[in-house]
């Protein structure tokens, strides 16, 4: 179905900076030096993160500007400035160093969203570290392989969340400092050998730092993406993907000097950074961090009480805010929000049109991936909206579809979509796997794994994943990593996974199952196996749905063919059956 373009808006309904009015023009003149020109840089010469987030504000009138504004699961709140998170970050670079951290190690946060957390990120980049921010739902397993692969010399987590890393701490042997955040607990956590009580090495540490002298090919942030063979793969950014992240903040998120932002996203996942920390701050925008989990009316009152005016969330959340209905909104007031922005999945365009309904507002679409470290394609702020789609290329990036012979289609063919490299935060490598990353660039392109297509007019139009990686309520999900914990059960035998179709998270984790001789299937069981998974894993990733099968489909060479699966399970064609075993 098609719908009806979303007129953009008119310009006396809408603050705008001039160089947002014209995409055209600002495609024709946009140029990447212009961006360099906007930051700072390091008085002596280099670029880092946390100098452009954060000290560099300290130069103006901005030091004394609330940076953060956080809110506490249990009500409290806090606010830090920037001049705040400058001596903060410096004491956390000390602390670094005093624990032996060097140039190009790597430093993981395994937190919920707290005020340390930010803190520990920005101080990591000040010491040269590598930053590598952990999901706090994750399970022992997930945190396992990716602390395991990036040889992470120091965890900074909570007594609570230590406790899944103790189940693997034999099998983590490059770990060797866990910096332990208590809040709440005046006496501090119990302390084994190579723990740190983070207050207490906070309070000796001094708030004056020198920062590390890092370059723009430096590796400053490293996140783990799912793919559909083998364990998680590091992606890892520059410090130079600020320049990235700096310029698409300002003028898809439109990010101004009086705005109060709210990005909803965990920083266990790369929205969480580029858009929670390294983009807002970077342009001098004071921002929003709740604790607590997802609520429609403590969304509703937080935007309300605390004037959010950008708002940044995911296609889940926006659909979960319309099965509460339509009459909860009626009670608050929404008069300071002025921008709605949403990723992670493609937005279904009954979520814009309920937007503009409730909010007065659409919600912008728009597209990127952890390896692209930001926006590439958007619905600009002053472009029509066509529900549906992701939008135009940000000014500064060429897109494309090729076929299967990495050759240019014409518009209106489906193929695989495609960036020109060379962007700023595009990623340097994944991690100890070289090959891999190789394996994304054909012909002079970036292969994103995603199919689309596009219109006459430029406007880019998702399809579906390439591959088998599930895309749930914008979580990636790797079917191996899962039926990798699956088989660990005693009662699994073999298992299948794919991605099913589902209303609220675009997909859900759906495993075929075959059993161990002396088990039998039963309700029970299923549950069993959900809850094992996870505990392993984490909550987005066990599988809502589980079959019991007798056997799966599989090739001579025994490889489980999820493409059978899923065909199977949806009632579509079968496709090549000729290399399935007899």
């Amino acid at each position: 179905m098609r719908y009806k373009p979303i007129a953009k808006p008119r310009w006396e309904d809408m603050v705008v900076r001039p160089n947002l009015r014209d995409y055209e023009a600002a495609r024709r003149e946009f140029q990447w030096d212009s961006v360099k020109s906007s930051l700072g840089w390091l008085p002596r010469g280099g670029l880092n993160m946390a100098f452009e987030s954060i000290d560099r504000h300290c130069l103006t009138w901005r030091k004394n500007k609330v940076a953060l504004y956080w809110l506490g699961k249990d009500g409290s709140t806090e606010r830090y400035t920037f001049q705040d998170l400058k001596f903060l970050t410096n004491r956390f670079a000390n602390v670094l160093r005093g624990l032996g951290v060097e140039k190009g190690d790597r430093v993981f946060l395994f937190l919920n969203r707290i005020p340390e957390l930010y803190v520990a990120a920005f101080g990591a980049l000040k010491a040269g570290a590598v930053v590598g921010p952990l999901f706090s739902a994750f399970g022992p397993e997930a945190a396992r392989d990716r602390l395991q692969d990036s040889g992470a010399k120091v965890l900074v987590t909570c007594p609570e969340l230590k406790e899944r890393v103790e189940e693997v701490r034999p099998e983590l042997p490059d770990l060797k400092q866990i910096i332990l955040v208590d809040r709440g607990n005046a006496a501090g956590p119990a302390l084994g050998p190579g723990e740190t009580n983070y207050y207490e090495a906070m309070a000796m540490a001094s708030r004056d730092a020198e920062m590390a002298r890092t370059t723009v090919d430096d590796y400053a942030v490293m996140h783990y993406t799912s793919g559909t063979t083998g364990k998680p793969k590091g992606a890892v950014h520059v410090h130079g993907a600020i320049q990235s992240q700096f310029a698409t903040a300002r003028d898809i998120l439109d990010i101004q000097e009086e705005d109060i932002y709210w990005c909803t996203a965990d920083p266990g996942w790369v929205t969480g950074t580029s858009y929670g920390m390294f983009g807002p701050w970077s342009n001098g925008a004071s921002s929003l961090v709740y604790e607590g989990a997802f609520s429609p009316e403590q969304w509703y009152q937080i935007i309300q009480d605390h004037h959010v005016s950008v708002w940044y969330t995911a296609p889940t959340a926006i659909r979960m805010l319309m099965k509460a209905g339509d009459e909860l909104p009626r009670g608050y007031d929404f008069s300071s929000l002025r921008y709605l922005c949403s990723v992670g999945e493609p937005l279904n365009p009954e979520a814009i049109f309920w937007g503009q309904k409730v909010f007065g507002l659409p919600f912008h679409d728009n597209w990127w991936q952890t390896e692209t470290g930001c926006i590439l394609i958007a619905n600009y702020p002053v472009m029509e909206i066509r529900p549906g789609s992701m939008g135009k290329p940000f000014p500064g990036i060429t897109a494309t579809i090729l076929n299967d012979s990495w050759e240019e289609l014409p518009p209106g063919q489906e193929g695989h979509l495609a960036i020109r490299p060379g962007w700023p935060s595009m990623f340097r490598t994944y991690w100890n796997n070289p090959e891999m990353y190789q394996s994304k660039f054909k012909n002079g392109w970036y292969v994103t794994g995603d199919r689309g297509w596009r219109d006459e007019d430029g406007y880019f139009w998702f399809v579906g994943r390439a591959d088998d990686v599930i895309n749930t309520a914008g979580h990636l999900v790797g079917p191996f990593e899962v039926e990798s914990a699956l088989i660990e059960h005693p009662a699994v035998a073999e298992a299948g996974v794919i991605g099913k179709p589902d209303p609220d998270r675009m997909e859900i984790v759906k495993a075929f199952v075959s059993l161990k001789v002396g088990h039998s299937p039963s309700e029970a069981l299923k549950d069993e196996i959900k809850e094992f998974v996870r505990n392993r894993l984490a909550a987005h990733a066990y599988p809502r749905e589980i079959e019991f099968v007798p056997s799966l489909p599989k090739t001579r060479s025994g490889k489980i063919m999820r493409r059978l699966l899923k065909a199977r399970d949806l009632g579509l064609p079968e496709g090549d059956t000729s290399t399935l075993e007899d």
